[in-house]
């Protein structure tokens, strides 16, 4: 990190399950790797930290939309390692003065996520099921929501707090602020590919959360944030992505 001015931890074992699975080995990396990554920036004068947080920091709580001034309920070690790296960045602003923001990402998905990945995102793993011709598994009924949020506006987000002077020691949503069931998903994929779905339904899985949608006024308000890329766009981007490297 000599002569970096902003880092941008992206870094992490990015998955639910998997950190239900190995909760050490999930916690080296997003926690104590968190804390490697804020000593290493403030030992070599880094002026800014943006740390990759999650949505999943709220839990399953009923409430809609999710505010950053909520309680926090994490339903897993992953969700309980994303709020440990927030409280770690909060401490390194106010103990060592680095500017650090936090920013949680509200299931992000776009091109070249890896849709092999026993701990694929649901999106690559739905398109690539329907372009495979076969059936999309889907854990629960389907109808449970989520916030997809094209990377096209992480990216966004994060060149923005990277140097927003008002973000510092701020936990912010990262979303669309647009509630989309899984269902609905498929339904689109259905009909950007022109095949009928048939989804194969299965138990729910521990750790997820049911519904979930971002409030993102005070990205708006702090980072000057506003969503480019919506939903349909990013869905249909991603399907162009994924039949052009099938292809």
């Amino acid at each position: 990190m000599q002569g970096v001015e902003v880092v941008f931890h992206q870094g992490a074992l990015a998955s639910v399950p998997r950190s239900i699975v190995d909760p050490i080995g999930s916690l080296e990396t997003n926690i104590n790797g968190t804390q490697n990554v804020l000593l290493a920036a403030g030992d070599t004068g880094v002026r800014r930290v943006v740390y990759a947080s999650s949505s999943s920091v709220y839990g399953n709580t009923p409430t809609l939309p999710k505010r950053e001034n909520m309680p926090t309920h994490p339903m897993s070690p992953y969700a309980v390692q994303k709020l440990t790296g927030e409280l770690l960045c909060g401490v390194f602003t106010r103990i060592y003065g680095l500017e650090t923001v936090a920013l949680r990402y509200f299931n992000v998905f776009g091109p070249r996520q890896d849709p092999a990945s026993e701990y694929a995102a649901v999106i690559p793993r739905f398109l690539t099921a329907l372009i495979e011709k076969r059936r999309p598994i889907v854990f629960g009924d389907g109808e449970q929501t989520r916030d997809f949020t094209y990377i096209a506006n992480v990216v966004q987000a994060n060149l923005l707090a990277a140097s927003s002077p008002d973000a510092v020691g701020y936990a912010l949503n990262i979303g669309c602020g647009e509630q989309v069931s899984l269902n609905t998903v498929l339904r689109l994929a259905g009909e950007l590919l022109d095949v009928i779905v048939d989804a194969d339904y299965r138990e729910p899985r521990p750790g997820d959360v049911r519904d979930s949608c971002a409030d993102i006024s005070l990205a708006r308000r702090l980072l000057g944030y506003k969503p480019s890329v919506s939903f349909h766009e990013g869905l249909a981007r991603t399907l162009d992505a994924l039949r052009s490297s099938s292809a």
